[in-house]
């Protein structure tokens, strides 16, 4: 194979956008790995600052190591397929180019991949304040039992959804579906429903958080849009229909319904009712509508109850439960309203 008869085992992907400020940190972390046969792949999407400047430095500096792909601005789906690509690894990582890792980062993802024959291997990862560097929660770090998605899909409910704490099998990315509009929020929750799909494998974690997820300032009050929520509708019924098209088993269309609950009605909600002009009731009535006629099992799922969220010991899975019984008891308006009050006076933000 390609990758093999050029020594890389990973290619890390990071997207560059308006963020010539926190980039060096970046990339110094990536350059500084443990682990050899790597490469850093540095995509600009068309940023109108000093992102490729950067980037073309650390190549000149890096010359085996760091490469550079620049693009028109298409957001970050496009961005990091633009690295998908190219990239000559076995496995391909990704990581925003705000943030920065711990020198095992790529070691303790390839290692673990490599030692449990995943498709997908995720680590943990520090919510850390970008003003102070405090760190605020230390997250997926801690051991878990590997997930097979032929067994029990329902675990990856508990599983965070970003893409930059992951490793995917190269094979798997370049044989997934692309979606033919990609939404503006919630990329990575699709780019991960479809990896799944694709791989219907095993999921690793490496029970280590070498990865620093910087909160800034504003992230505490994190608004969306209706009409983010409907491109991120939209996509998730293009990503059923290949769910069917691929003829998924039940397990994994139940987990499909429940993820489809758990973003477009709890967290997706929940920015939402925290939006000016919006009435999170009407939200509230339509999602119903919308789960019910497109995501059928949502209602009665075994992956939302509170006896799976027991067998399973996941924090998420229960929290989650909880949001399903607000949901059904016609609760849901004014508990995520009082939930925004709440959150919003304490200074905290819990994430779904």
């Amino acid at each position: 194979m390609a990758q093999e008869a050029e020594g890389k085992r990973v290619s890390v992907v990071v997207p560059c956008y308006k963020s010539e400020a926190y980039l060096p940190k970046c990339l110094d972390s990536l350059v500084a790995q443990t682990m050899d046969d790597y490469e850093v792949i540095c995509v600009n999407d068309g940023s109108p600052d000093g992102c490729e400047r950067i980037m073309h430095e650390y190549a000149d500096r890096y010359p085996d190591l760091v490469r550079c792909v620049s693009r028109e601005n298409g957001g970050l789906w496009n961005a990091r397929w633009s690295g998908i690509d190219v990239a000559r690894g076995e496995y391909v990582g990704f990581l925003d180019s705000d943030d920065w890792v711990d020198p095992t980062f790529v070691r303790d993802l390839y290692e673990a991949a490599r030692r449990n024959d995943a498709d997908i291997a995720v680590c943990g990862f520090k919510r850390t304040d970008l003003a102070t560097g405090r760190v605020i929660s230390d997250e997926m770090g801690q051991p878990r039992q590997d997930i097979l998605l032929e067994d029990d899909p329902g675990m990856l409910l508990g599983v965070n959804s970003a893409a930059w704490n992951k490793l995917y099998r190269a094979s798997i990315l370049r044989n997934m579906r692309r979606l033919s509009k990609p939404p503006s929020t919630l990329e990575d929750v699709m780019f991960n429903l479809l990896a799944y799909l694709e791989s219907q494998g095993r999921v690793t974690f490496t029970g280590t958080s070498p990865v620093h997820y910087m909160v800034h300032a504003d992230s505490m009050i994190n608004t969306m849009t209706l009409s983010q929520l409907d491109e991120v509708r939209a996509c998730l019924l293009e990503i059923r229909g290949d769910y069917l098209g691929d003829e998924a088993d039940r397990d994994m269309m139940r987990m499909l319904d429940a993820t489809a609950f758990l973003h477009v009605g709890v967290a997706m909600s929940t920015r939402l009712a925290a939006t000016p002009g919006v009435n999170i009731g009407k939200v509230v009535e339509e999602t119903t509508d919308y789960l019910d006629r497109n995501f059928p099992t949502w209602r009665h799922s075994p992956y939302l109850s509170h006896a799976y969220a027991r067998d399973t010991g996941s924090s998420g899975i229960r929290r989650l439960a909880i949001a399903h019984d607000f949901w059904l008891a016609h609760l849901m308006a004014p508990f995520l309203s009082a939930y925004n009050l709440v959150t919003a006076h304490l200074g905290i933000d819990i994430k779904w």
